[in-house]
């Protein structure tokens, strides 16, 4: 599964610089693929095909925000959600609508910095 930040957010920002993918970002602010990963281009839903470095739409205009394709729960790299360890409200929880086992979240980690 992915995580995700509640709207309870308080916009503090201390989870931002602890995510190995930067999948979070801060609300209002575009994402890109491209950002902390190895993805030049991915192939979305559909078969369509983006430049990783393309700005995408952000998630949330009012608080921070994960991009659930790219969070892989700190798999690979700590033990724990580096987000929901410094999180000092405890909005960084586990995501109802992404579940993923740790197997794919390994797999999204390979994926996602092209370790083949």
């Amino acid at each position: 599964m992915a995580i995700m930040i509640t709207d309870e957010c308080i916009n503090c920002g201390a989870c931002e610089p602890e995510c190995p993918n930067t999948a979070i970002y801060e609300g209002g602010a575009a994402w890109r693929w491209s950002d902390g990963t190895a993805l030049k281009e991915v192939t979305i839903d559909g078969g369509a095909t983006v430049s990783g470095v393309s700005p995408q739409t952000p998630i949330s205009d009012e608080y921070y925000y994960i991009v659930s394709d790219k969070c892989t729960e700190c798999v690979g790299f700590h033990e724990e959600p580096q987000c929901a360890a410094v999180c000092p409200v405890d909005c960084c929880v586990d995501d109802p609508d992404y579940r993923e086992s740790r197997e794919k979240l390994t797999a999204k980690k390979q994926w996602l910095h092209n370790e083949a």
